[in-house]
Formats: C-alpha cells, sequence, structure tokens
C-alpha cells in the first residue's frame, strides 16, 4: 500500500458510519461469541495460526460474522478474497477459482474466499464452490442469517465447519457502546457526550442483540442531542427518537419467522386471542407477508377448528382475499377479524388426524383393487366386466342412505375419522355416525 492509498483509506475511515470505524480490528477487540473465538477455542487457535478450515459462520445481523472475516483477513499471509452473494454470480466465482488456482501454481500461497449471505446463492452457484473447496484450492468462510442446513447446499454443508453465532448479551451491548464513547481515534471520545444512564439503557435493550444497530442509533442520537454547558446531552427522549422503533430480531426466511409463526398458531390452537393478536401484531410490524399470515390462517381453521366451527375455513379464506384486494395497512383489521374468530372457535383436529390416518394405512398396507360395485361402468366393455355391478343408489332409498361398503374388503369398516366433541362437530356428526356405524362388521383379520 503506498501513501496515497492509505491517505485514501484512512479518509475513507475517517467518514464512514460508526458501526464501520468502531469494527474491531483483532480478537483481542473482538466483543462476545467467547464459546467461538475465545482462548482455547478450535477456531480461535486457527485463526492465530493461520491455519483455517472451510466454514460457514451463522448467526443474526450485528452478531460479529462480517467482523470475524475482516480479522482473519488482517492476520493472514494468504490472499483474501471477499464478495457478497447478493451481487455476484457464477462467473464470479469462476475466475477467483482460477486466480486461487494460478497464485497456488506459481507462488504456493492459499486463497481464503468471504461470501458474505452465502445463502443467497443458488444451487448453481454454490455447486461451482464444491471442487475449489474439496480440493482445497480455496479456503471458504461463508457467512448467513440463515439455517445452512436448510439454505445451503448439503454438499457444501457437510465440508464446512458450521459456527453458530448467538446475538450480543446486553452486557455485551453495553461495552461496544461504552468504547464508542470513549474511544477518541474511532469512535465519539472527542464529542465529550453526556449519555444519561436511562438512555444507554434503551440503546442497549432497543438493539435486540446486534451491535450495528446500537452503534447507529448512539450516532443518530448525538446528531439531534441538544447542547448543555459545551456537552452534546442524550437523554431518554433523544434516545428514544434515534432508535424509532425497535429493531425487531427477525428475517422473514429464518428462523425467528418460523418461530413467530409458531407462537401465533400456538396461542390461536390455545384459544388466546390476546397472544394471537399480540405474534399477529409483532409479525406485521415487523414487515412479515400478509399472504402468508392469511395462508397459515387457511390451513389452521381446517387443521385445528376443523368441523367444530365450518365457518372459520370461510372466515380464513375471506381474510386471505382481503388482503389481497385491500393491502396494508387496512388489511391488519380484516386479518384480526379472521384471527380473533379462529382463536374463539371451538376446537377439533379431527381433519388431520382423519387424513394422517388414511395416509398411514395407503403408506404401510398393501393397495387392494377398487371393490368391484364402486368400479367405473361407464366406458365400453366395462359392464361385461362386472364393473359397478351391486351397486345400491343412495338416492332411491328412504333417507338418502343405503348401508353399503365403500372400501375394500380388507379394510372394511375402518374408522379413519373420529368425530369431535365440540361445537358443530358433536351435533353434525355425532349421533348420526354411531347410528351409520352401529350395525356394521368389523374389519377380516389381514394378519
Amino acid at each position: 500500500m503506498d501513501l496515497f492509498e492509505s491517505r485514501l483509506r484512512e479518509t475513507q475511515l475517517r467518514d464512514a458510519p460508526l458501526a464501520v470505524r468502531m469494527r474491531p480490528r483483532s480478537l483481542q477487540e473482538f466483543v462476545g461469541q467467547g464459546e467461538i473465538v475465545g482462548e482455547g477455542t478450535i477456531l480461535r487457535k486457527a485463526i492465530e495460526s493461520d491455519q483455517l478450515l472451510t466454514a460457514i459462520f451463522w448467526g443474526p445481523p450485528g452478531s460479529g460474522k462480517t467482523t470475524l472475516a475482516r480479522i482473519i483477513a488482517n492476520i493472514t499471509e494468504g490472499h483474501f478474497e471477499q464478495i457478497s452473494a447478493v451481487t455476484s454470480g457464477v462467473a464470479d466465482v469462476r475466475r477467483i477459482i482460477e486466480e486461487a488456482r494460478e497464485r497456488k501454481g506459481l507462488y504456493g500461497t492459499k486463497t481464503i474466499l468471504f461470501i458474505d449471505e452465502i445463502h443467497r446463492f443458488n444451487k448453481a452457484q454454490q455447486d461451482a464452490l464444491l471442487p475449489a473447496v474439496e480440493d482445497r484450492l480455496v479456503i471458504l468462510i461463508g457467512a448467513t442469517t440463515e439455517n445452512p442446513y436448510f439454505e445451503v447446499n448439503s454438499a457444501l454443508v457437510s465440508r464446512s465447519k458450521i459456527l453458530r453465532l448467538r446475538p450480543l448479551s446486553e452486557e455485551e451491548i453495553r461495552l461496544v457502546v461504552q468504547r464508542a464513547l470513549e474511544d477518541r481515534e474511532r469512535g465519539l471520545g472527542q464529542l465529550n457526550l453526556l449519555v444519561d444512564p436511562e438512555a444507554e439503557d434503551h440503546m442497549v435493550t432497543m438493539a435486540g442483540g446486534d451491535a450495528r444497530a446500537a452503534l447507529n442509533t448512539l450516532e443518530a442520537a448525538t446528531l439531534i442531542a441538544p447542547v448543555e454547558d459545551g456537552r452534546p446531552h442524550v437523554t431518554l427522549k433523544v434516545a428514544e427518537e434515534a432508535a424509532l422503533r425497535k429493531a425487531l430480531l427477525y428475517d422473514k426466511t429464518g428462523d425467528a419467522h418460523y418461530d413467530t409463526i409458531s407462537a401465533f398458531i400456538k396461542s390461536m390452537r390455545g384459544s388466546d386471542p390476546d397472544a394471537s393478536l399480540y405474534w399477529l401484531a409483532r409479525m406485521l410490524y415487523a414487515g412479515e407477508d400478509p399472504r402468508f399470515i392469511a395462508r397459515r390462517m387457511i390451513i389452521f381453521a381446517s387443521e385445528d377448528v376443523g368441523l367444530a366451527d365450518s365457518h372459520a375455513l370461510q372466515v380464513a379464506t375471506s381474510a386471505a382475499r382481503a388482503v389481497e384486494f385491500v393491502g396494508l395497512p387496512e388489511a391488519q383489521l380484516n386479518l384480526a377479524h379472521a384471527v380473533l374468530y379462529l382463536a374463539l372457535a371451538p376446537k377439533s383436529n379431527s381433519a388431520i388426524q382423519g387424513i394422517m390416518r388414511a395416509t398411514k394405512d395407503v403408506e404401510q398396507r398393501e393397495a387392494p383393487p377398487v371393490p368391484l360395485h364402486l368400479q367405473d361402468p361407464h366406458y365400453p366393455g366395462a359392464k361385461k366386466l362386472g364393473h359397478g355391478e351391486g351397486y345400491k343408489y343412495p338416492h332411491t332409498y328412504p333417507g338418502h342412505y343405503v348401508d353399503q361398503e365403500y372400501l375394500p374388503e380388507k379394510l372394511r369398516s375402518t374408522h379413519y375419522y373420529e368425530p369431535g366433541t365440540e361445537g358443530e362437530e358433536q351435533r353434525m356428526a355425532g349421533e348420526w355416525l354411531k347410528r351409520l356405524r352401529r350395525n356394521r362388521p368389523p374389519s377380516p383379520d389381514t394378519d
């Protein structure tokens, strides 16, 4: 690096956001993730000895994935390449691999390739990496907020060390904030800020374990803080204005997404309207696709309410239609309407239990032919084969019902559907079904 490049980098760093300026430059400065990079850990030893293995850093925003990669870049004697899966494609990957091959052949220099948001690479792009990773032509370090076991090629995962980074604790976030307040070279130390304890508490809490979010809020607070006795004064009100809103730990395709929708479904299943509304509000606040929520409500209407109140399915499908027709923010009213209906409705899971029992028999038992009297008699020659012979047409019998077997003989009188005891289902299916099944013979022994 010549003098011009050095000064250019200094200028860029000076003008960079606080979160960039305060990025740790060494493992000693790195905050959190002690179980991964603490003294004596495998990763720390590998970094310090420059003997890295292919790894995928998996964790929420602001947990230190990119920072770790940059620390590795500062320490390694090999060539370090960094790309983002958002802006790079197969051509970039192939170019880097070819350059790595030449570098290794000519100079014996290894190449470390850091791919940010590696989950955004499609299958073809991930496959292009495999040969180079397997031959150790490149040492791959991937970073992702998504579960790599779901989002990254299984062949690539099997060749990588998966290292899960957790959200930073409030104590760790507080340390990051305090360092920024004290650092006169890269931080805000030269401003001599006065930060009220409750303001600092608010910034730490609102960060949600994201160091970058905490530093962004702190930087915003310094811009709007009133000056008192020559010192910018960050009060709780200033911190609240800087934070704007809580940065929820939520990604539309990540673990938090599935955990939140799970809590939403379980709250409706548990007939808790308050919790159901809370999780709905939390998903909408975090930017969840309302169509996804509506689809899950339609499924819930049959899976958990079912025949206890068949109107639930109509309400859920109407809410889904309203989402398409009205859109947010007004459609949140339609969703709330449907959520409350589903939460307060009587519950029955007979539909899902019934189809699961039937599916189990289909999977595990032999598939006998359709009984002759139920086979289609309408095509030419079918009647000569006996198709439809003996079939009784229910509408010609009193009550539009006739006792007749509709299952194959070996499954005769098997009961897949068991009526629930709540709401409409008890009245509609209970006594009626008992009467229909009362005198049917049991299934023959199939052992």
